[in-house]
This record gives structure tokens, sequence and C-alpha cells, in this order.
């Protein structure tokens, strides 16, 4: 692969929209109209996406709407961890960390190997820290206990050693490293893939589509109208059970439905900071800040991922924004365990902030359970939120479960049950990532230099086997097999498949959500326009 990075890289002919891409917006919106559904789903975060994957495996008519991006919000801002909660150990909470592990498990292993990677966590000990390197060894210990060792067995580590594999541990006062395992994932790639895989159960999906209003039949909610961000064209779907599942703005569709409804969430930022990285990292950093707290320093995407924060937010959602107050706090407690050459300022590359849904209520948000909260309106509306990344299939089978069990059978009873489901259903493209990336480098018919090894990788682990379907692209088109930038794996033909596949309307669709430009500090005004380029030939 060549490294140019210019516009006259970008491809001008040969990409408009191939055989078996998905509808175009106008042919959706159609669609939508059209048809009358058994559960719309508002929200297109990994919640609402959850539930309507597994709704349409049930067998239902199922429409999923979001007013901006899939996965726009808060799940792509999260800390990209599949875990186990070591920090509810402190609570007692041995049930839920098990129910995590085995989620966990589930997810890495069997339902997305191509898009989980498993990721081995220092918790380092600090003389006049707030845990003892006793405590923490017997917490790691049952931790991986809670996971049936998996991850191997919970210990602790001498200094020296944990240094070896993060140079930039700073080991002043450091009296021992304990060690346990948890996965990592790339969240937006992981909510696509599950949109993906509710299309191909049968759901119709449109994002950039916003709730103008909900529509009601005797007094009961049965559908929304809509108006589509991208043209502005107005239109409207019908549905036997609508469901609220936007998220931070879960109470705002509520009061669609009832001007007078009680706030049911509270909401807590949580900002993150991502880096380049000063030297190579093996192993992730997790370092408790007081009782009930840790900050992360993450090997994550080649580069290093900090945060998080964790405070009371009360304005606007759309607003939530990493202010310098959020940097210098990420900067000051990354700084317990991490060298000082690693965190300079001057090497972000990306900051973002995303908002927990927690239970209504008093109390210290840190402190707070990630527990789902479901509420039903006067209109039949029923509204969750709430919830981790790690349990996403759990929370898409126990609303699914809640919806069977609704007064007057509002679905009918002409689908399957959620337990009769298959339990680990693997999402689109599941393959070794290792097995594929080494196909992508020693299969490579295409004339000219062969496919560098971090775009095999990247390839490999962000679209498992679908991987070959965008290689082709590149050997039909080879401006398309071009790197987009030298200091990025990423090729052309992953915006076209974006285009043509992944439903990306905007270049913030591709380059942050779809791609990892944006979050490396290279998404150029040059690169822009030549997204933005290959966006325009769609149509």
């Amino acid at each position: 692969m060549t490294s140019q990075s210019t516009l006259s890289s970008v491809p001008a002919l040969g990409t408009h929209p191939a055989s078996g891409s998905h509808p175009s917006r106008a042919e959706t919106r159609e669609q939508l109209a059209k048809a009358s559904y058994d559960l719309l789903v508002i929200g297109g975060g990994i919640l609402g996406i959850s539930t309507a994957w597994h709704a349409a495996q049930s067998g239902l008519r199922v429409a999923l709407v979001d007013a901006g991006d899939f996965a726009g919000a808060t799940s792509s801002a999260s800390s990209k961890l599949l875990h186990g909660g070591l920090r509810y150990l402190q609570t007692g909470a041995v049930k839920l960390v098990a129910e995590n592990h085995f989620e966990r498990r589930a997810v890495s292993r069997q339902v997305a190997p191509h898009l989980a990677n498993p990721l081995t966590f220092y918790l380092p000990v600090y003389k006049g820290g707030p845990h003892g390197a006793a405590k923490l060894g017997a917490g790691v210990f049952a931790y991986s206990a809670l996971s049936a060792f998996g991850d191997g067995v919970g210990h602790l580590l001498s200094p020296a050693r944990a240094a070896q594999d993060v140079p930039e541990l700073r080991t002043e006062n450091l009296r021992a490293v304990a060690v346990y395992g948890d996965d990592q994932m790339n969240d937006a790639r992981m909510a696509l893939m599950t949109v993906r895989a509710a299309v191909e159960a049968g759901a119709v999906v449109l994002n950039h589509a916003e709730v103008g209003g909900l529509r009601f039949t005797r007094g009961r909610v049965t559908g929304a109208d809509l108006r589509d961000r991208i043209d502005g064209v107005e239109f409207g779907v019908n549905a036997r059970l609508v469901l609220n599942a936007t998220g931070p703005w879960v109470d705002h569709l509520r009061r669609m439905e009832d001007a007078h409804a009680a706030p049911s969430i509270r909401l807590s930022k949580g900002a993150h900071l991502v880096l380049r990285r000063t030297a190579p990292w093996k192993a992730a950093l997790a370092t408790p800040i007081d009782k009930y707290r840790i900050t992360f320093a993450l090997p994550w995407e080649d580069m290093l991922l900090l945060g998080t924060t964790d405070e009371v937010y009360e304005g606007d959602p759309a607003d939530v924004a990493v202010t310098e107050k959020d940097t210098a706090q990420i900067l000051d407690e990354a700084s317990l365990s991490v060298r000082d050459e690693q965190v300079r300022r001057e090497l972000i590359t990306y900051s973002f902030a995303g908002l927990r849904v927690l239970p209504g209520g008093p109390g210290d948000t840190a402190k707070a359970k990630r527990e789902t909260v479901v509420t039903e309106g006067p209109g039949g509306m029923l509204s969750v939120a709430g919830g981790k990344w790690t349990t996403f299939r759990h929370i898409g089978r126990t609303v699914m479960q809640k919806l069977e069990r609704l007064p007057g059978h509002p679905l009918g009873d002409d689908f399957e049950p959620v337990s009769s489901l298959p339990k680990r259903l693997p999402l689109p493209g599941v393959a070794n990532p290792r097995a594929v990336a080494h196909r992508l480098l020693v299969d490579n018919p295409a004339p000219g230099p062969r496919m560098a090894a971090d775009t095999a990788r990247h390839l490999a682990t962000h679209y498992g086997s679908l991987a070959f379907d965008i290689v082709r692209l590149a050997n039909e088109n080879p401006d398309l097999a071009r790197r987009m930038h030298p200091d990025a794996p990423e090729i052309w033909a992953q915006v076209v498949w974006a285009r043509d596949h992944e439903w990306a309307e905007t270049q913030d669709d591709v380059l942050r959500r779809r791609l990892t430009l944006t979050v490396r500090g290279l998404a150029t005004d040059e690169i822009r326009a030549g997204v933005q380029n290959l966006l325009d030939q769609r149509h």
C-alpha cells in the first residue's frame, strides 16, 4: 500500500454504490412510512440497537430510528471496555460481577471475537494509596475466580516486572502491582456490527431521523412523526408498540407522551482524552484514586486512552463536551501512575465526553450502579435507559422479556419468545482476527505494493471476515487501496464500504465512528474533502 494522503489519491470514478449495498434513504423512508411495525425503537445507541436485534430475531417487524448517527452519543464515548466491574466488589455485588464476566466472555469469545481483544490490567499499589497490596491482591484473585479463571489467576507482580511491560509506569513509591484480565473493543464498531445484525434479521433502520412528535390512537402511542435531517423530508412510522431508548434524552421523549412526566433519570458526565504514545504498552493501568474511583490508562488503537471523570451533569445532553477542568483532572489523575513524558498536553489528539444514564435519586454518581431503568407511560410507550456496554446483549434480552409480558400483549403472540433464541448468536464477520489478518497479507492478488501489516490487522479487528469484501473493493479500484494518511492504517475502500454498507451519511459518521482518523487527530481538511467527495457519489 502507498502512503499518499493527497486529494489526487482520492478515487473519482467507479465508486458508485455496489450491488448488495443497503437501500437509499428515500427507499428506507418509503418502507418505514408504508408498513406497519410491531415495534418502533427510537434511539440508536447500543441499548436500542440490541433490543432491535433481539426483537427482529424473535420474528417481530422492527423499525429503528435515531436523530443522529448510530452510537453517535454515549455509545461511542465509553472507556471501550468489556469488563466485569472490579469496583463492584467494593460494594459486595459479587453476583453482578459474575454476571458481567459471563457476558464479557460470551461477547469476546463467541459473539464478537473479531471485535474484542483481551487486555491485561496492572493495578499499581503506591505507598500511602487508598488500598494496600494484600487487599488488592485478594481482590484481583476473587475477581478472576468470578470469571472462572478464564483470564488467568489474579496475582501480585513486582514493580520491576510491570515496568518492563509498561515503560511509562511511575515506579517511585510503587510497592506492588496487582494483575487481572478484562477485554477491550472499539465501541462504535461493535455498535455498527450490531445494527448490521439487526438488519440481517429483518429490522429496518434509519439514522439522522428526528422525532418531531408521537402518534396516538385512542390515547395509546402508536408511532412517531419524523424529519430526515439529511434532506428535510418529513414522514411517519406506525407501530403497535413504541420503545423510547434515547439515553440522555429519554425524559424529553417521555414528555412528548405526557407533558407532566416526572424525571426518571439523572446524568453523569464521563470525559476521556486520547494521546499519542511515547512507548509501547503491553498492559493497561487501572489506578485507584480513592476508595471507589479508578482512573484508566489504556492502550487503544495504537494510542493511549485516559479517563474517566464522573460528575453530575444537568445541562442539555447535546452540549456535553470536555472542559479545561476535565482535561486538567484527567492528566493530573493519570500522572499518579504515568510518567510526565507521557501526559504532556501536546500529545493529546482528541477528547470526548459522554453521559451515563443513572437511576434518579440522591447519592454520589461514582458509587451508583449502572442499572437499567424501565418505565411505562400513560400512552403505553415503554422507556428504557441506563446499563453498561458489557451487558448490552443481556439488556436487549431483558427488554424483550418485558415487552413479552406487557398487559394486554400489545405485540400479540405470533413471535418467538426471546428465551428460545440462540444464547450466543454471533455478530456479522465473526472470525479469528489473526487468521483474517494472515489471509489478507498472503492473499493479495492485486499488482503493486503489498498490503501493510498494520492495515491488515486493522481490517481484521474492525470488520472480521467482512474485511475480504473491503479488499475486493480495493482490488477492483487500486485508488481505493491507498492509505488515507501515512500515520493511520485505514484505506479509502473503507469510506466506500461505510457509505454503501454502514449507513454513513456525514464526514463525522465516517471519520469519527466507522474509522479512527478523528480520534488519531488526522482528519485533515484534505481528508475530509476526500471523504465528502466519495459520499457525494452515493446518488
